[in-house]
C-alpha cells in the first residue's frame, strides 16, 4: 500500500510544481491544511478518496490524466512526464485556435530535431 500513497504523493508534487503552485497554495485551493498537502505528496498520511478529488480538482486536472503512472526511474519517461505536465498547464485557457497554433510550433520544433 505505501508504494501507491508514495506514487500519489509524487505524482500531487510534480503536478503542482508544474503548475507554479506551492503547498500553501495547493490547500487554499483545495481546502486543506498546507501539513496534511505535505504529508500527503510524502507518503506519509493515509489520505481519503474525498481528499484526493480535493486536491485533484484544485490541480484542475482529469482523474485519468492524473493516474497516468510513469517510471521515475527512468530519466526519458520522467523527463517526457514532466513534458507532458508543463505543456498541460500551457494549454489551460486556451482557445481551440490557440491550441492549434501550440501544436504547430511544437511540431515545427521536434522537426528541428530531426
Amino acid at each position: 500500500m505505501t508504494k501507491l500513497r508514495n506514487s500519489v504523493g509524487d505524482r500531487i508534487r510534480d503536478i503542482r510544481k508544474a503548475k507554479g503552485l506551492t503547498q500553501q497554495q495547493l490547500a487554499e485551493l483545495s481546502n486543506l491544511d498546507d501539513a496534511y498537502i505535505g504529508s500527503v505528496e510524502r507518503g506519509e498520511r493515509n489520505f481519503s478518496i474525498d481528499s484526493l478529488e480535493k486536491i485533484i480538482d484544485a490541480l484542475k486536472v482529469h482523474p485519468s490524466e492524473f493516474f497516468q503512472s510513469y517510471d521515475k526511474t527512468n530519466k526519458v519517461e520522467a523527463a517526457q512526464r514532466e513534458a507532458v505536465d508543463e505543456y498541460t498547464v500551457a494549454m489551460q485557457g486556451l482557445s481551440v485556435e490557440e491550441i492549434e497554433r501550440m501544436k504547430r510550433i511544437v511540431r515545427e520544433v521536434r522537426g528541428a530535431f530531426k
